[in-house]
């Protein structure tokens, strides 16, 4: 079950986009940067601690996700995708995978293995010199 995240915990800056564009480029401030301060979001706890445990350079040390989108030429077309990237990681994070048990090989693969091995056996034996 994910997490939906609040609005009121996502903070936005404006920004001038980089790369081509032309006299567009200079004028509008179409690039956004999203902030999450995760300590202070309204997520669970344990959720929390899954996203300040994350390798992402995305994460900074105050533990404050930054995401800078300006693929698009509208800002608010920047948000949606800045939020959409976030919920992604909240998302990952939020996916516990299942725990392995270690299981035994059953009478009938032992067999099958040791059975091959000989078969493999035969056939190298049958290269050496006689």
């Amino acid at each position: 079950m994910p997490a939906r995240l609040s609005p009121d915990d996502v903070e936005f800056v404006a920004l001038r986009a980089q790369g081509p564009g032309g006299q567009n480029v200079n004028k509008v401030s179409s690039a956004v940067q999203l902030r999450f301060d995760v300590a202070a979001s309204a997520l669970p706890d344990w959720l929390k601690d899954r996203l300040l445990a994350m390798a992402d350079r995305r994460l900074n040390q105050d533990g404050v996700i930054v995401i800078k989108a300006q693929t698009e030429r509208s800002q608010e077309r920047n948000k949606t995708e800045a939020l959409a990237r976030l919920q992604a990681l909240v998302d990952a994070a939020s996916h516990v995978p299942a725990v392995r048990r270690a299981t035994q090989p059953t009478r009938a693969s032992k067999r099958r293995r040791l059975e091959a091995k000989g078969q493999r056996s035969d056939l190298k034996a049958l290269r050496r010199k006689v």
